[in-house]
């Protein structure tokens, strides 16, 4: 039986990657790219390079903790990077990578999906909470 190098075993995982699976790589990265954080930075981000401040002031209703983890996460996958300017005071920049920038164009998209249709869906809640006499969700 031939043993087979890590290089090959990873080429070999690239090609079995399932998302169905819970413990595939792939379901990890679905669901942090799915975080609606994740996907508001990454779209305020696609118009180019903010400082922690504007992005705090475009995204509403974000906290300080979650923005920065939020940031965190997405400089440790390689989504965006953080540039520190020497000043008085330091200046934090955050910008794309151009893997961030191929992500950026899907998430875009989604936000503009929700901001088009969001009185159907609306219109189709109030309609399923009237036929089923459901309560309302959020």
């Amino acid at each position: 039986m031939a043993t087979t190098t890590a290089a090959q075993r990873r080429e070999q995982a690239r090609f079995e990657y399932d998302a169905f699976l819970r413990s595939c790589p792939t379901n990890q990265l679905l669901d942090r790219i799915s975080d609606k954080w994740v996907s508001l930075v990454v779209a305020a981000l696609a118009a180019g390079p903010l400082r922690y401040s504007d992005l705090a002031r475009k995204i509403a209703g974000v906290s300080p903790k979650m923005l920065t983890q939020t940031l965190r996460s997405l400089e440790r996958d390689g989504i965006l990077t953080r540039t520190v300017t020497p000043s008085v005071p330091v200046r934090v920049d955050y910008e794309l990578t151009p893997l961030g920038s191929s992500l950026a164009h899907l998430l875009t998209a989604v936000k503009a999906w929700a901001e088009t249709h969001f009185d159907e869906v609306h219109t189709a809640r109030e309609r399923y909470d009237t036929e089923t006499d459901a309560p309302s969700a959020p």
